[in-house]
């Protein structure tokens, strides 16, 4: 009898102590008990562990530049059941703005080794881009007869095997070049920020998609996609280790239209399928809610009362925020036509603030670019030290431009991007670069955006900008339009 309950007592705890991998497809399928979208966007609790499946260094495991390569186009499947598959459809009829995710296999392959990852998450991504990825409403998967569309997604690496990030990353997005003809927009952006020295944004590369849906006789291939790093915990970790901020356990906010940083009155929480915030806070949701609200009202009071230009002003922005990132950020910004962002339109960043307070400028979502308008603006020729208005709302660009010190570095930053990275011969050399590198994979199942021509996004103000021709050069009327 005793060594009967010792084998039952060693089974128990051996059970209890191994890790616990479940097959989201084996549980009845709910998807609002399954994929809570608050729970989701949460912090993960992973930590550094990496099971990439192949053999690599722990420096090359944890490296995101291994993962970020724009001089590699490594081919990425998803592979998910039919089930789970109609699931994705029908959470989508149900609520195209949903965030709930279903289970997939990922594969990653590059240079000829392949990474894979058991069980991730995958859920629509987007905000007006958002698309059924095949279909049209009410339609379950056609099998072998499917009508694919373009569509993001987003991948979450932690959400059912936690502690298991990919290359240093827990999340990433997975986003079709959505209206832009040249295949190069956003990426040429964020390796312009990397080059210039603006750590904080995103890395992003390219990639070949393929979506196999079991028990389909082929898998369908999507075409050339960016794989794109989403600011999260992965994000903060890579930056702690590299000493760019302080610590990882700071507030993090997603930053949508109306986010001015003026009004310490805006709407700040945590946002879900049906509930928006102009300030959406994305760490330490569960019991840092309302010390992070009255931090980001802190730093919008903390800097309402103080006279422009003064020597006052100056000091408190050393101390609360990261001046030098933000004025280097912003001269990338006004240089590649961000018209979609915080000083126009008060949209499409994140900050952080690390456990001293201190604010850190994050930009996002630069696809609409490099001569694509839609603010009636000519992004070629509007005046970059009056890119947005320098009397409005838009407090943190004024307060910071208000001080002549730096004004001047940010005038000096955009002559040395004209001067280097963003000339049109460099620029022109890296774009023709990765067409070449692309150019023979961008045919794709869907029938959709399958050659690479030189023009700006159909639905914009059209000013006629080319990238690589030099007739209505971009680069060049870019350059030219710097007048000190």
């Amino acid at each position: 009898m005793k060594k009967i309950l010792y084998i039952l007592f060693v089974f128990l705890f051996t059970a209890s102590c191994s890790p616990l991998l479940v097959d989201p497809s084996d549980k009845e399928q709910n998807p609002t008990e399954q994929n809570n979208p608050e729970e989701d966007e949460d912090e993960d609790n992973s930590e550094d562990e990496e099971n990439p499946k192949a053999n690599q260094t722990p420096d090359q495991i944890r490296n995101p530049d291994y993962l970020y390569d724009n001089n590699a186009l490594p081919s990425i499947t998803l592979t998910i059941t039919e089930e789970n598959w109609n699931q994705y459809l029908t959470n989508f009829d149900n609520n195209p703005n949903n965030s709930i995710y279903i289970p997939a296999q990922w594969s990653y392959e590059k240079d000829g080794v392949v990474y894979t990852r058991d069980s991730v998450g995958v859920r629509p991504r987007g905000n007006t881009s958002r698309v059924r990825p095949e279909g049209s409403i009410g339609e379950m998967h056609q099998r072998n007869n499917a009508d694919w569309h373009h569509a993001h997604f987003g991948v979450q690496f932690t959400k059912y095997n936690t502690g298991e990030r990919f290359f240093g990353s827990d999340r990433v997005i997975l986003k079709w070049l959505k209206c832009d003809p040249m295949y190069c927009r956003e990426i040429y952006c964020y390796d312009l920020f990397c080059r210039f020295g603006v750590w904080s944004a995103p890395r992003a590369c390219y990639c070949r998609l393929t979506i196999q849906i079991e028990g389909d006789d082929k898998p369908a291939y999507f075409g050339i996609y960016e794989l794109v790093e989403n600011p999260r915990k992965g994000w903060l970790n890579n930056h702690a280790k590299e000493g760019h901020i302080a610590d990882k356990n700071g507030n993090l906010w997603k930053a949508t239209y109306g986010a001015t940083l003026s009004d310490a009155n805006a709407s700040m929480g945590v946002s879900d399928d049906y509930s928006q915030y102009t300030y959406d806070l994305k760490t330490n949701k569960k019991n840092g809610l309302s010390a992070a609200q009255q931090e980001l009202k802190d730093f919008i009071n903390g800097m309402t009362p103080l006279k422009s230009g003064s020597e006052e002003l100056k000091q408190w922005l050393e101390i609360h925020m990261d001046v030098d990132l933000f004025l280097r950020a912003y001269a990338v910004s006004v240089m590649v036509g961000m018209w979609d962002d915080y000083w126009i339109n008060s949209n499409n960043y994140y900050f952080y603030f690390d456990s001293n307070h201190r604010f850190y400028f994050i930009p996002f979502d630069y696809d609409n670019t490099l001569g694509t308008d839609g603010m009636g603006i000519d992004p070629g020729t509007h005046d970059m030290l009056n890119w947005g208005s320098r009397g409005g709302d838009r407090m943190l660009m004024r307060k910071v431009l208000s001080i002549s010190e730096y004004e001047e570095k940010y005038k000096q930053y955009i002559k040395q991007l004209s001067e280097n990275d963003f000339s049109k011969d460099n620029s022109q050399a890296r774009i023709q670069q990765w067409h070449t590198m692309i150019q023979s994979y961008v045919y794709n199942d869907t029938g959709e955006d399958c050659y690479i021509y030189d023009e700006a996004a159909y639905w914009g103000n059209n000013y006629g900008y080319k990238l690589l021709s030099d007739q209505n050069n971009f680069f060049t009327t870019k350059i030219q339009s710097i007048y000190w």
